[in-house]
């Protein structure tokens, strides 16, 4: 992984700490939505929920886009090329594991064999 795509994973791994940016995450999994919108959810202050909002964007999470009707509303919408270094990472830490796993098997059989003889 070269160092560029290991700082992103990193921010997004930081941003996805937070257990309300993860909420966050998860509303925003089935539609685009407003900040107060998101804050009424989640029961949140509108300060707190902007805070939050700005680190979601700042890492690359979600973006911000205006409404055609009203130049004035911006809604928020999850980006999907940070979860899929997520997913890319977490695939190779399963690769690792099951060759792991794997090599455990083989080993135990060979010395479950070798006893018996």
């Amino acid at each position: 992984m070269s160092r560029v795509a290991a700082a992103r994973l990193d921010d997004t791994l930081a941003a996805l700490a937070d257990p309300t940016r993860r909420r966050m995450v998860d509303l925003l999994r089935s539609r685009a939505r407003r900040a107060d919108e998101l804050a009424a959810a989640l029961r949140m202050s509108p300060s707190v929920m902007r805070r939050d909002l700005r680190v979601l964007r700042t890492r690359g999470l979600v973006e911000e886009e205006g409404v055609a009707q009203d130049a004035r509303v911006r809604v928020f919408l999850l980006r999907r090329e940070p979860f899929g270094d997520v997913q890319t990472w977490l695939g190779e830490v399963e690769m690792f594991w099951s060759d792991q796993l794997g090599s455990f098997k083989a080993g135990r059989a060979r010395t479950r064999k070798a006893g018996r003889q």
